[in-house]
This record gives C-alpha cells, sequence and structure tokens, in this order.
C-alpha cells in the first residue's frame, strides 16, 4: 500500500512537472541547502522560475482548488490579482483592502488571504482595518470583524483559520498612515486577535512588537508566528487550549543571525508542508524548517520573500511573493491538507 501510494504522489509530482515545463520562465535565485535532509523535500536541481512581475509589494498568496488559480495581494497597488498557467496575469479584485476616497496610506490594500472551510476568501484589508469574508463566486462581502473593545484594528496583517472553525489574525502597524506614528492608531498594541466561531474577539498575544506571518499544526495544537521586528526577528511556537487561547509562548526559531549577516527580509508569512516542515518567509528566502527546529535550507529569490503558498494539481508547488514578483518552485513535498 506505502508503494502504491508513493508510487501515485510520484507521478503526480511528474504530472506537475510536465505541465510546468510546457511554458518556459525565466528564473531568479537560488536554493541553499545546509542539510542533505533538504533534499528529500525539494530536489537538487530545483530552480526559481519567475511568473509575473511588475508589483510594488506582492503578499498574501492564496490556493484556489476548485479553480485551479492562484491569487494574491499586490497592498501598495490596492489589488488582488490571479495567476493561472492557462490565463497568466489577470486582476481578480479591484479595490482589494480600501474603499475610502483619496490617498491613505503606502499600504491601503489587503495582505493576507485564505480560503475558508467553506470556500470562501477570506482577507485582511489593511485600508478598511477589518477582516471579511467574500464567496468566491458573485461576491458580497461579509465583514467578519472591524474592532476588538470598541476600538478599530491598526492593520490587519495575515489570516489563518483554526480547525475547529475559529479565525486567527495579527494585526502591526504596516497599513496605516505614518505606521507606529499614526494619528488615528486606536489600539497601543500590535497584537494577534481570534475570532470565535460566535462572532467574540479576543486578543491572544499582546506583547510583539510586529507580529506577522501565522500557521497552525494539522492537529491545531500549536500556533507558529512570526515576529518581524528587527530587532527580535524570531518565529514564536504557542499551545492553543480548549478555549482558544494560546500559552507557553517560546522561541521555535531564531533568525537574529542570519539577520546580521545581510540576508534580505525578516520572518513573515508561512506555511507547513504534509510532514510538518515549515516554510517560512526569514533572512535570504523561505527557510525550511523542520519540526524540532533544525533550518535544512533556503529558497532564495534575491529579494526579501513575503510569504507563499504550497498549490499546483496536487499542492507540490510552492509559490513565492518576492517584493515585486510572483514565483515558484517545484517541491518533492506537498502541503498540509493535501
Amino acid at each position: 500500500m506505502f508503494r502504491n501510494a508513493t508510487f501515485t504522489f510520484l507521478l503526480c509530482c511528474l504530472t506537475t512537472s510536465m505541465l510546468m515545463a510546457q511554458k518556459t520562465f525565466d528564473t531568479t535565485g537560488k536554493i541553499t541547502r545546509l542539510d542533505p535532509a533538504l533534499d528529500a523535500f525539494v530536489a537538487s536541481d530545483a530552480r526559481v522560475e519567475v511568473l509575473a512581475t511588475g508589483f510594488r509589494w506582492s503578499e498574501g498568496p492564496a490556493w484556489i482548488k476548485n479553480g485551479g488559480f492562484l491569487i494574491f495581494s499586490d497592498v501598495p497597488n490596492n489589488v488582488i490579482h490571479k495567476w493561472s498557467e492557462a490565463g497568466g496575469l489577470e486582476d481578480f479584485l479591484r479595490p482589494s483592502g480600501y474603499t475610502g476616497r483619496g490617498p491613505y496610506s503606502d499600504e491601503p490594500g489587503s495582505n493576507g488571504l485564505t480560503v475558508n472551510q467553506k470556500g470562501e476568501i477570506v482577507a485582511c484589508e489593511c485600508g478598511d482595518r477589518r477582516i471579511t469574508a467574500m464567496p468566491l463566486e458573485n461576491g458580497g462581502k461579509l465583514t467578519l470583524a472591524d474592532r476588538w473593545q470598541g476600538k478599530r484594528f491598526n492593520s490587519p496583517n495575515d489570516v489563518v483559520q483554526h480547525p475547529g472553525g475559529a479565525y486567527y489574525f495579527t494585526d502591526p502597524p504596516y497599513g496605516l498612515p505614518g505606521k507606529e506614528h499614526s494619528t488615528i492608531q486606536e489600539i497601543k498594541e500590535y497584537g494577534v486577535y481570534r475570532i470565535g466561531t460566535d462572532g467574540s474577539v479576543t486578543q491572544v498575544v499582546s506583547d510583539l512588537q510586529r507580529p506577522n506571518g501565522l500557521a497552525f499544526t494539522s492537529d491545531g495544537q500549536t500556533m507558529y508566528l512570526s515576529n518581524s521586528d528587527p530587532d527580535r526577528p524570531v518565529i514564536m511556537a504557542y499551545d492553543v487550549q480548549p478555549d482558544g487561547s494560546l500559552q507557553s509562548g517560546r522561541v521555535f526559531f531564531d533568525t537574529t543571525p542570519y539577520a546580521h549577516q545581510g540576508l534580505p527580509g525578516l520572518p513573515d508569512g508561512m506555511r507547513l508542508d504534509a510532514h510538518g516542515n515549515l516554510f517560512a518567509s526569514g533572512p535570504g528566502g523561505i527557510m525550511v524548517i523542520t519540526p524540532k527546529g533544525q533550518l535544512l535550507g533556503r529558497i532564495e529569490t534575491g529579494d526579501a520573500v513575503a510569504n507563499c503558498q504550497f498549490g499546483g494539481p496536487d499542492g507540490s508547488v510552492l509559490y513565492l511573493t518576492s517584493g515585486g514578483r510572483l514565483c515558484r518552485v517545484q517541491t518533492l513535498t506537498k502541503g498540509q491538507g493535501w
């Protein structure tokens, strides 16, 4: 049975590679191997392909399984783009995160995106300072949360859904006019929040300066959280309690030594693969980190990588939002949940 499953997965990888090979894309960067164990997840001859360029700051990739395409945010341009093998780059939603008149800030649009258990697109809207859900077909946004204790959020940045149905999202100052010096800031903490299945909003982390990307283990018992603070560029881990609160916050991986090497980027968006490995933005690109906190290597584009997402026909293609570019790399693993 194991042999059959392995054969099926390898066949899917081969099929995906054949589809990717139908069109030739420019390549960039490199794969930096710090441990031979990386070979089990990223092939030695893997290449980072550049699929599209010209964005001001690409972020928040999400794979739409029932459509076979990727969506991602260009935060400064207030738009969500769509990319597919057949159609290339298209606009998906404009405006994406700010609906006011006139300029707002230098990061007004949507940032983090995810697909919830209903198949809706859930977005962090920086300018409108809220979390929304939108059906994939026909649209019609629903505001999931825009306040905590009567105060407006700063600029929701990244969002994930817990297996139990609740949403967790980060709220740094990046999308505010003036950022941390903004005159319209209402909540002093740059926190992490939970939206319960009953719609209640609670603050679950309040002691980080730049909470950013987040992800849950498949059992929902551990949450990883990146802190994109140049003075403390770490990835944290928390134990998820039965009531949804977080306890025992500890440093899972400290990227400080790599940041001091002058490598571009800080801890940002992240995804888990089917083996529990963390593919996390950090200094140098996407860091591949085992569940025990061992760094196996990096997927590098030459620029800071804001976020990543597994997708493709079988979940083995890793898409990267890297500054003004959308990139991808074929892996030998697949995303969690595929």
